[in-house]
């Protein structure tokens, strides 16, 4: 991977190893939130189906899961 570029205020330049191994780390732990909120959402949409299947109105499931 080619190492990032920072603007520091005054001058553009590559990043430290510092800079570079927090740079990483911040990309994991974003991948990480993402997939747990894509995960999260996958539930609510399978919650949300099978609450519909068992006949309630659109009120109802509000009630029960909240908007």
């Amino acid at each position: 991977m080619e190492r990032p570029n920072v603007f520091d205020g005054q001058n553009t330049r590559p990043m430290t190893d510092a800079e570079l191994a927090q740079y990483e780390l911040d990309q994991i732990e974003i991948a990480k939130q993402n997939a747990a909120q894509a995960d999260a959402a996958a539930a609510r949409a399978s919650a949300l189906a099978k609450l519909e299947g068992l006949g309630l109105t659109p009120d109802e499931i509000e009630a029960l899961v909240g908007a």
